[in-house]
Order: structure tokens, then C-alpha cells, then sequence
């Protein structure tokens, strides 16, 4: 969950916690590199494939991204895609009888068959509050029978309106900076004369007006502490967040839309299996790229950025919204992945409350048959899953858990106390293991890349370390692809870190935020794996 800002500008200007996520820029790649050599926790990726990997044999692996959508078209992505070879394009024929016509580079649970797309959805709270709304808008009902599921309906009422005040008051604030900020960056531009206001443009500022100098320097020092080239760079920043939480009031928390009538289907029906249409990319294919990219873009070809994983064929499948994903089609998608060959499923996705956990288990159990590897993002609310609602999870509703399942928090470049990001969701009995997930430098449409944040980038440098572990050690079962990851962390047993969400600066111990207490580690994984293929 998004801050609320103060709509102080001053304050703003001059608190690092407005935006801030580093210091200083991050490294470049930073998360393919070394911690010993590069002095960043990266997870060791050019020291493995120079060191470790050079000359070994492998087999190609197909790993599923099950997200927002793929561009298919992009100059870093397009040879690293997988490929239906029994379907062929265009002909509107399901040829190999899996029951979805053209699934040429995967499939799309959140499409229509006229081609239409969903891009904006409701939250899982708005679907579940909304009927009920209806159902008791006269007040407390007489019959007795109703008295649970009107206390269901209290709870949800009481998150719902705090969600949507909350996130109003987020926007307001979030709106009247932005609009500030680009005043002043106009202002100053015209003043000193300059097309971009950077730090070391804003560092040589001395005019004879101290309100000038101050307001340069606190820009100065915003831009530095949250990592951006220049005050543009850090506009832009702001208004995609703008644009996310008016979408999640236009869409997200409004009780009187339903985008699902696109699709066609019955919502309510988790076994209802063969809809959507064979569009992979959608209408934003933003977070699934980015995603994509840190898994597998093509290495060393010369354009870019190298993914963490080589000999890797990327499957697209598209089932999360701008908005809450159904349960229905993270079940779906699961399977589809499953049985059109992948080894490993990259799921940077989760909400806080569940439609139908029942049939994303039964999927999960589905891939463990198969013997294929879940990798999950923990979320971004800094939150404890310990004790707060996150879903899709590994805990199933009928007892015991699966073991084909890592979850993963976020890290952060810097080291020390500010090692963990201060967005990660942790959990001691949860959370698998941490990852690079700040400042990562990844694809995005139309052949361009871009820096993101999130436990959703940390999702998929894990899942790249569990498809070159697959690639390069094929004999290895799910099972032991998740035990190698988790027993090959790198531990940090005495580091006390700053607490993600304290404005406080509380510090906990990082070995408390995980249940390994450890980062992921390519290099170390690669010299355990060797060690277990051998017995």
C-alpha cells in the first residue's frame, strides 16, 4: 500500500522518505552482479556462467510468466520466446486439440473472443462487499439464519470504506504535488535557462534569491534520495502513481462496473476451463515485459540488458488485470502452463483477500504432479504474511502446504540497514527468501527498458535461478530445485535492518524476515546443484 504524502511541498521536498527508495543511483544490471566482486548483493549471474557454467551442457526449459501480458514484438524479447509448434498462426484452428484456438506464444484468460481485452478490474474486496451491500442495504435482517453472513458483510463494509477513503486521500495528495512539481520545473527552467533539471544542473545553483537556492537544493536532494537522473525522470515517477490509485478508484473500488461481461464467461465457475483469446500482449504489457525480461532477455546480444537465465523459452500467459486477479484464472493458468511444458512459473501477483482458494490449490497441486516449480511474489504492502491476508499462497485450506512454492521478498541494492526495501512484504514462517527487487533495469513495450521496484521484480530473479538450475541439471526434481535455492542463501545472521513501512526507522533482524533469513544466490545455488545431481 502507497504512503500518504504530506501535502506540505517543502516537506516534501526535503524528506527523503517521499519517494525514496536509494541514496544514490543503482548500479547498472546490479542484479545479475556480485556480491564480492561488485560490492552489491547481486545474485552472482556473469560470476556463475563465467566460472561455473562455461562448457556444460544444458537443455532448454520453458518458464511460464503468468501476469499482465508480454510484448511479443520486443527487440530483447522476441528470440527468447516460447513457441506452440503444433499450432499454426492465424488459421483459427486448434490444431493440437489443447483446447485454445492459435495459442501461438501462450494464452489470455482475460480476453473476449471478439478480441476485446480486460485492462481495468475491481479489487477481490470490491467483488466480494458489493452483492453484499445490495443483499443487506435495508440493515440488519430478521431472519437469523442471515446473522453470519451479515457480520461478513460488516467486516467487508468497514475494509472497504477504509480502502477507498484512504486511497482518496492518497490520490488528492498525490495529484496537488504533482501538479507543484511541474510547476516548478517550469519555473526553474525558464529561470536558470536549462532543458533539464538535473543534480548537478540544481547543484550549481547560487542566485540572489535564497528561495531559489533553497528550492533547488531541496530538489537536489529529492533526486538523490530516490535514485532519479532528473526532476522529469522523478514527474514521471509521480504520475504513474497518480494514474494507478485514480484507477483503483475508477475501477478498483467502483461497485457498479463489471469489466468481466468482455470475457464472457461465468466468473462464479472456477471449473470452466476453455475461454479468453490468444492475445498474450494485451493493453499493457508493461509489468509482464519487465518481468519477462529479468527472467530471460536475451544475453550478451550486444542491445539491452541480460536476463538471469539462458536457454530459456518464455511462455505468456495473461491473467492478471490492473486490478484484483480471479482466482479462477490464476487456476487456469496454472494448468495451461503446466500442460503445454513448463518447468517453472514466474507469479508476480497477489491480493489481499480470496474468491476461490480452493481451485488455485488444486492447481498448485496440479503443478506439483507435473513436477513444476511456483515462484511468488510477496507483495508490496510491508506487511507481515504471517498474519495478514496474501493470496495466491502456498498454505492450502485442507491442511499442509506445497512444496513446489517460494515465496519472495524484495532487496534492496544498498547494504547495511537499508538492505531489505521498505515496500517488501516479510514473514518468518511465509516468506522463502529475498531478492534484488529495487532499481531493476528491465524490458518494457516497444523495445525500450526502464527501472521498476517491487517484490515483483524479485519474483523473477529467483525464477531465473530456478530455470538455469533446470536447464543446466534437468535430472533434478521441483522439490530439489526449491531446496537447493533455499539451503544455498546467503545468510546475515548479526544485520539489523530498517523494518519495511517503519517511518520510525525501527530495525528488526533480517534473519527474522524470511524463513531461511538469507538471499537467493545464482553462484552458490549452481555449486549445490552440481553437488546433489551427483548422489
Amino acid at each position: 500500500m502507497t504512503k500518504t504524502l504530506s501535502i506540505s511541498l517543502f516537506a516534501l521536498l526535503a524528506s527523503s522518505a517521499a519517494f525514496a527508495q536509494a541514496p544514490t543511483q543503482a548500479p547498472d544490471n546490479w542484479f545479475n552482479l556480485d556480491p564480492k566482486l561488485d560490492k552489491v548483493q547481486g545474485v552472482s549471474t556473469e560470476k556463475t556462467y563465467k566460472e561455473l557454467l562455461k562448457g556444460k551442457k544444458y537443455q532448454s526449459i520453458v518458464v511460464a510468466v503468468i501476469d499482465g501480458g508480454v510484448d511479443t514484438t520486443h527487440e530483447d524479447l522476441k528470440s527468447v520466446l516460447w513457441k506452440n509448434s503444433k499450432e499454426i498462426p492465424g488459421n483459427g484452428i486448434d490444431d493440437d486439440k489443447n483446447g485454445y484456438i492459435d495459442d501461438v506464444y501462450g494464452w489470455n484468460f482475460i480476453g473476449g473472443k471478439d478480441g476485446r481485452n480486460i485492462n481495468h478490474e475491481t479489487m477481490e474486496l470490491t467483488r466480494l462487499y458489493a452483492p453484499l451491500a445490495t443483499k443487506f442495504k435495508d440493515g440488519k435482517p430478521l431472519d437469523a439464519s442471515l446473522q453470519p453472513e451479515y457480520e461478513k458483510y460488516l467486516k467487508l463494509k468497514s475494509d472497504y470504506e477504509k480502502e477507498f477513503n484512504e486511497t482518496k486521500e492518497r490520490y488528492a495528495n498525490y495529484e496537488g504535488f504533482l501538479q507543484q512539481l511541474n510547476k516548478i520545473n517550469s519555473m526553474l527552467k525558464m529561470q536558470l535557462k536549462v532543458e533539464k533539471l538535473d543534480v548537478a544542473t540544481l547543484s550549481k545553483v547560487n542566485t540572489g534569491d535564497e528561495n531559489i537556492n533553497k528550492l533547488a537544493g531541496n530538489l537536489k536532494n529529492m533526486l538523490e534520495a530516490n535514485g532519479s537522473p532528473d526532476l522529469d525522470d522523478q514527474i514521471e515517477k509521480l504520475g504513474e502513481a497518480v494514474d494507478d490509485l485514480k484507477g483503483r478508484l475508477d475501477f478498483g473500488l467502483n461497485t457498479t462496473i463489471n469489466e468481466r461481461t468482455i470475457v464472457g464467461d461465468d466468473p462464479t465457475n472456477s471449473s470452466e476451463r476453455y475461454y479468453g483469446n490468444n492475445d498474450v500482449t494485451g493493453p499493457d504489457a508493461g509489468h509482464g515485459s519487465h518481468v519477462a525480461g529479468i527472467i530471460a532477455a536475451a544475453r550478451n546480444n550486444g542491445i539491452g540488458m541480460n536476463g538471469v537465465a539462458d536457454h530459456v523459452k518464455i511462455m505468456a500467459v495473461r491473467a492478471v488485470p490492473n486490478g484484483d486477479e480471479r482466482d479462477k484464472d490464476v487456476a487456469n493458468a496454472i494448468r495451461y502452463a503446466v500442460d503445454n511444458g513448463a518447468k517453472v512459473i514466474n507469479m508476480s501477483f497477489g491480493k489481499s483477500y480470496d474468491y476461490d482458494k480452493k481451485a488455485v490449490d488444486e492447481a498448485v497441486k496440479y503443478a506439483a504432479s507435473k513436477d513444476v516449480l511456483l515462484i511468488h511474489a510477496a507483495g508490496n504492502d510491508a506487511s507481515n504474511n504471517d498474519t495478514v491476508g496474501n493470496y495466491p499462497n502456498k498454505n492450502f485450506i485442507s491442511g499442509g502446504s506445497a512444496a513446489n512454492w517460494i515465496e519472495v521478498g524484495a532487496l534492496s541494492w544498498k547494504s547495511g540497514e537499508e538492505s531489505v526495501a521498505n515496500f517488501s512484504n516479510y514473514g518468518k514462517k511465509t516468506v522463502d527468501v529475498f531478492a534484488p527487487g529495487v532499481d531493476i533495469y528491465s524490458t518494457v513495450p516497444f523495445s525500450k527498458y526502464k527501472s521498476n521496484s517491487g517484490t515483483s521484480m524479485a519474483a523473477p530473479v529467483v525464477a531465473g535461478i530456478a530455470a538455469v538450475i533446470r536447464s543446466y541439471f534437468p535430472k533434478l526434481t521441483a522439490e530439489q530445485v526449491k531446496t537447493i535455492i533455499v539451503n544455498s542463501t546467503e545468510k546475515f545472521p548479526t544485520l539489523q535492518v530498517v523494518a519495511p513501512g517503519a517511518e520510525d526507522k525501527k530495525q528488526v533482524k533480517f534473519s527474522d524476515l524470511s524463513i531461511t533469513g538469507g538471499v537467493v544466490n545464482l553462484y552458490d545455488a549452481v555449486k549445490l546443484a552440481a553437488t546433489m545431481s551427483k548422489k
